[in-house]
């Protein structure tokens, strides 16, 4: 049922989703007589769309995301190893990959290429990739198939990779990954993702009981001075203003369900 809102009415709630919608909702009502009020709708919609779109609000809002967790050290706890990397899914288009029989990356590829880099530098480190299919109506497309062309390509033998095709979430990833690879007490793993996801996601892992190192790539906003920039192009606004939101409905779902502890985890203490 969870994942089924987030898909739903989880989306609904998108700026871009909710604002449209009242917009159409403004239109409508023009033809009732409701009139006076489908022209404010109208209005405050396109007002609301604009702020979104050109306005700093998106990075503002992804900002404290994106800052929770410090770039990745490789001495970090005085040690310079790594027992394992788990990849959360989000890069590959499952769907566009099966239309055209290759891998198609959209979005979030610092996640595989990163990862790629650092299997590299870790030779033994076991490298697992974790992510199914988010579709609503689920169907045979799955990322983590077409990740393992991605590693390959980049020189990642398969026999060094653990593959998660079965989740549909965050949550999921978790769950699963630990299971698949029952990490000991004492190893080393990463956690790798898009840095504004990293608060959710180390929340999930840390629930589930996996110990994890984050190590945040595929940042959207630069330093401070982004903060009071503006968009020359509405699109990029909108896109930042929905990942942003969309994170926090995250967390705060997440934490009314009891799947993580805090409502914005952070570094561990001490």
């Amino acid at each position: 049922m969870f994942f089924v809102l987030s898909k739903t009415f989880g989306v609904m709630l998108l700026p871009t989703n909710f604002l449209i919608s009242l917009g159409v909702l403004g239109i409508v009502l023009l033809f009732t007589r409701f009139a006076s009020g489908g022209r404010r709708l109208m209005v405050l919609s396109t007002a609301l769309l604009a702020i979104c779109g050109f306005s700093p609000l998106g990075s503002l809002l992804l900002y404290p995301l994106e800052q929770r967790f410090a770039p990745w050290q490789a001495t970090h706890n005085g040690r310079d190893s790594v027992d394992g990397i788990v990849v959360l899914g989000g890069s590959v288009d499952a769907d566009l990959s099966v239309a055209h029989q290759v891998p198609v990356v959209r979005t979030a590829a610092d996640r595989i290429i990163a990862a790629a880099s650092l299997a590299r530098r870790y030779p033994d480190a076991r490298i697992l990739f974790t992510g199914g299919s988010a579709n609503l109506i689920s169907n045979d497309a799955r990322e983590a198939d077409y990740a393992v062309e991605i590693f390959e390509s980049l020189g990642i033998p398969k026999s060094r990779l653990v593959i998660e095709r079965a989740s549909r979430n965050t949550y999921e990833n978790a769950i699963y990954s630990k299971a698949l690879v029952t990490p000991k007490p004492g190893e080393h793993w990463l956690l790798m993702t898009s840095a504004f996801h990293m608060p959710r996601s180390v929340g999930l892992f840390r629930k589930v009981g996996f110990a994890v190192e984050p190590y945040p790539v595929d940042w959207r906003v630069g330093g401070r001075e982004d903060l009071f920039s503006f968009n020359s192009l509405s699109g990029e606004g909108l896109a930042r203003t929905d990942t942003a939101v969309r994170e926090w409905i995250g967390l705060m779902a997440y934490r009314l369900r009891g799947r993580i502890d805090d409502l914005f985890p952070g570094p561990e203490k001490g």
